[in-house]
């Protein structure tokens, strides 16, 4: 059996920062993941061990994210102007130190179509592997890979567009 106080401490900041590259909000990426994890405790028993622990909690932060956005409406991620003051570690990002770059590059993400900005998020605030992420959309870790990096080029294009790269 799994020791809940151990799986948030080592995961709080995974499922933390992910929900926060999908709402784009501090209090929001908050509630939302003590609900995660609150979520996950009462699911505990059913954790089978298929897949990484980190790629279930992810699904857990994904469905209680997208539960929070029908539930409330007016908090939809289009709707947002907060941005996340998230310094990436991405390849083609990792010299960007500066918000107003981190900025840029949060309001092009945000811009993205799915999968293209979940699996975006997955790599770069879950820092989960392309394993894992190929895992959490049953897909190949090919189309992962694909995925991610498709992801990247369309954020550096709408950079270099801005002419901002």
């Amino acid at each position: 059996m799994l020791n809940i106080q151990e799986v948030y401490e080592k995961y709080f900041t995974v499922v933390y920062r992910y929900l926060l590259s999908l709402s784009h909000n501090t209090h929001i990426a908050e509630e939302l993941t003590q609900e995660t994890f609150f979520k996950a405790l009462k699911k505990v028993d059913d954790f089978r061990g298929e897949c990484d622990l980190r790629v279930w909690l992810c699904q857990i932060s994904k469905n209680t994210y997208y539960d929070y956005l029908k539930k409330n409406k007016k908090y939809a991620p289009e709707a947002q102007n907060e941005f996340a003051e998230e310094v990436f570690s991405v390849d083609f990002i990792q010299d960007f130190s500066d918000k107003e770059t981190a900025f840029r590059v949060h309001k092009v993400l945000h811009k993205l179509s799915e999968p293209y900005k979940e699996v975006f998020s997955l790599r770069v605030f879950g820092e989960l592997s392309f394993s894992d992420i190929s895992d959490l959309f049953g897909k190949s870790e090919s189309w992962a890979r694909v995925t991610y990096h498709r992801a990247c080029k369309k954020i550096r294009e709408e950079l270099d567009d801005e002419n901002y790269l």
